[in-house]
């Protein structure tokens, strides 16, 4: 098994679990950003993806950790609720990656790869 079978298994578990949480499971696009995501195509959101993650979620101390993630505004945020990895608490919780340590590259690959695969599904509905 591949590191990206394994990963897909593990993400599958997790949407089944996020589908279970009430506030979790109320974040879905809007026909807006459907559209965006459709005009700018996937690789584009998922650079925008890497871009938000690299600066406003991998740093380790963040000052702002809770609060830094917008509620809407561009599809990567609203994937960023409703996937649980929107500040370095809900990736503790959910994720069990340590909110003391910046993030891997591989974390930050693995983060990137929850969030456009739940834009994917969402795009797809």
């Amino acid at each position: 098994m591949t590191l990206e079978e394994y990963q897909d298994m593990e993400i599958d578990k997790l949407f089944f679990r996020l589908g279970n949480s009430k506030f979790r499971s109320r974040f879905h696009l809007t026909d807006k950003d459907k559209k965006y995501v459709l005009e700018k195509g996937m690789d584009v959101v998922s650079s925008h993806a890497y871009d938000f993650i690299s600066k406003r979620l991998a740093p380790a101390n963040l000052v702002n950790d809770g609060k830094q993630t917008p509620m809407k505004g561009h599809p990567v945020f609203v994937a960023q609720h409703a996937t649980a990895t929107c500040c370095r608490g809900c990736l503790y919780k959910w994720h069990h990656i340590s909110k003391d340590k910046d993030l891997t590259k591989e974390q930050v690959d693995y983060v990137v790869r929850v969030i456009m695969r739940w834009i994917k599904k969402e795009v797809m509905k």
